[in-house]
């Protein structure tokens, strides 16, 4: 493939596509002939890049990253003294007893198939452009766009499978004036493995589009879709595809699809400002301040912290206030004892291993540079009164007293720590604004920082890779090329020569260990609830105020309600 230059940058992507995603209700269904819009080639740049930006606003869109984490054993939204309780919407995420009239389920619908009819819109003018030339594009540059357009589809394809397993497929969005009835869970499979095979030969490679490629689908993006699609094949479909899986790993990591390494600092991937190739990134989205930056927003990160914490603890005042909408289940008790069961207990779970550099509480060190990845205990800022430097402690919104976060949920108020309330409740009914640790995966430096707010989205890692071929390896049998994989990745999160390495035999390498492992490598990622379920445990475990499902259904979502109406062909998800 010849190279050339057409990138996505943040600025570039959000100038030609801004508020995209602001009017969800648009109609995409008009019969336009390409070739009477498609008159030059900035035309075809932005019909290709069209389906992008809503790509990146679903990542965490219409409630899509709040059900994926909320309804797993690691992160939850408490009602924090009337906060958050909004009717229980959050607790039925949490307990699994949402319904078809929960806004996330009609919502997550429409965010994904919103994605499948842009990417089918774009990809039938591309399809529709038979001399590319007089575009002034390229032969080879027509067959990326219609790959990478495959590609996108195939993952909103994806997603929308692991989410609700009965869906529908659509390739016509030009000619068709209704729906069509729901494929079998086998015939999904098939159709996206085929578009990702087929889009592979096709794409770019990292090192074609150059350093200012990320946004791009490439040879190794694909091929990562089809490792996530052949690692839960069991639970898809009923057969297991971890040889195929293995296969795809070691591809990927041996160069096949383009030259990758692993990043030497646990936090590299998520401070990727998209202007170099040294980045473990196998996909991802690209940010700006002044642009997108939707993992920024209060429907990920940025409400993954307390009142305050942005703008008095990190400095950030660009979007004052956060909203505590997120933060870690707790560990303990309200009287610091920890929980006796196995799931969940993240922080717990870091703790395992205490030397983990991640382990520190977050803290801005300047230079567009961070440690630590939660907060918690008390979080101190500098101010100046009356002309003096004084130094104070973040307080919440319903008291007076400072702060003190804790790997517990209850109501402590204003009790220092070592403290032991009367009030014994903890649940997720029952939490004030110190109940549970905060993620802070992503950076928030400073406002006079200029790499504030421009960390790429990491959709796909290769830390990813790794830790799926040492799960294929680890299901094999194999414990010691297991622990070998996934120490490639580890020791970056340990001071050299750390005892919290798996021993080369992989011998303490169990079901639990390895669950636990892919948590806190990838917690807050919203792959959680899709492990769980791999693992066989996400309707028959027990954590923090969740006692085990009654049954099997709710491994998949309901059809919302409002879906449900619109196309009288589809069945509603068993159980439901």
């Amino acid at each position: 493939m010849k190279k050339y230059k057409l990138y996505i940058s943040g600025i570039l992507l959000s100038a030609l596509l801004a508020g995209s995603c602001t009017k969800l209700d648009e109609h995409v269904y008009d019969k336009v002939d390409a070739a009477s819009f498609l008159t030059r080639r900035d035309d075809v740049i932005r019909d290709f890049l069209r389906p992008f930006e809503h790509a990146y606003w679903s990542i965490q869109g219409n409630d899509v990253y709040a059900a994926g984490e909320d309804a797993t054993d690691e992160i939850g939204t408490y009602n924090r003294q009337g906060d958050w309780q909004d009717g229980g919407y959050y607790q039925r995420m949490h307990y699994h007893t949402w319904t078809t009239t929960d806004n996330f389920t009609t919502g997550a619908w429409n965010n994904f198939y919103q994605g499948i009819v842009l990417a089918t819109n774009s990809l039938t003018d591309m399809e529709g452009v038979k001399d590319p030339s007089k575009l002034s594009v390229t032969d080879a540059e027509l067959t990326d766009f219609k790959s990478e357009l495959h590609t996108l589809r195939a993952w909103f394809y994806l997603r929308a499978f692991d989410f609700y397993r009965n869906i529908e497929i659509v390739t016509d969005v030009k000619n068709s004036t209704k729906g069509n009835p729901q494929s079998s869970p086998q015939e999904i499979f098939t159709y996206i493995e085929s578009e990702l095979k087929g889009a592979i030969d096709g794409l770019p490679t990292r090192e074609q589009l150059g350093a200012a490629g990320i946004g791009r689908w490439t040879k190794a993006g694909a091929a990562a879709l089809l490792a996530r699609l052949y690692l839960n094949a069991k639970v898809y479909i009923g057969t297991e595809k971890f040889t195929e899986c293995e296969a795809v790993c070691r591809d990927i990591i041996s160069g096949k699809y383009g030259a990758y390494q692993l990043d030497t600092r646990w936090d590299a991937p998520f401070d990727y400002t998209n202007t170099t190739l040294n980045s473990e990134v196998l996909y991802g989205f690209p940010g700006s301040l002044a642009r997108t930056h939707w993992q920024y927003d209060g429907g990920m990160f940025f409400w993954g912290m307390t009142y305050d914490a942005a703008p008095l603890y990190c400095g950030f005042t660009d979007f004052n206030q956060s909203n505590p909408r997120y933060a870690l289940q707790p560990g303990r008790d309200v009287d610091s004892v920890e929980y006796t069961f196995q799931l969940g207990k993240p922080f717990v779970k870091f703790q395992k291993y205490p030397d983990d550099l991640r382990l520190k509480k977050y803290k801005n060190l300047g230079n567009s540079q961070r440690e630590g990845m939660f907060l918690y205990g008390y979080l101190p800022y500098t101010h100046i009164v009356n002309g003096v430097s004084r130094t104070d402690t973040v307080k919440g919104n319903k008291g007076p007293y400072p702060l003190f976060i804790r790997d517990q949920v209850g109501m402590f108020l204003g009790a220092k720590p070592g403290t032991k309330i009367t009030d014994k409740e903890s649940d997720m009914n029952h939490a004030d604004h110190n109940s549970g640790v905060f993620l802070v995966k992503y950076p928030f430096y400073p406002t006079p920082d200029p790499n504030r707010i421009t960390s790429a989205y990491a959709e796909i890692r290769l830390s990813e890779i790794y830790y799926t071929l040492a799960e294929c390896r680890y299901r094999a049998g194999d414990k010691a090329g297991a622990a070998n994989y996934l120490n490639q990745v580890r020791k970056r999160n340990y001071p050299a020569d750390s005892p919290s390495l798996y021993s080369p035999d992989g011998s303490q390498l169990t079901d639990q260990e390895m669950l636990d492992e892919w948590g806190r490598e990838f917690i807050g990622e919203n792959r959680r609830r899709t492990d769980l379920i791999r693992w066989g445990v996400f309707n028959t475990g027990t954590w923090w105020d969740k006692k085990p499902d009654g049954d099997k259904h709710t491994e998949i979502f309901p059809i919302g309600r409002d879906i449900m109406n619109v196309n009288p062909q589809f069945k509603q998800n068993p159980g439901y």
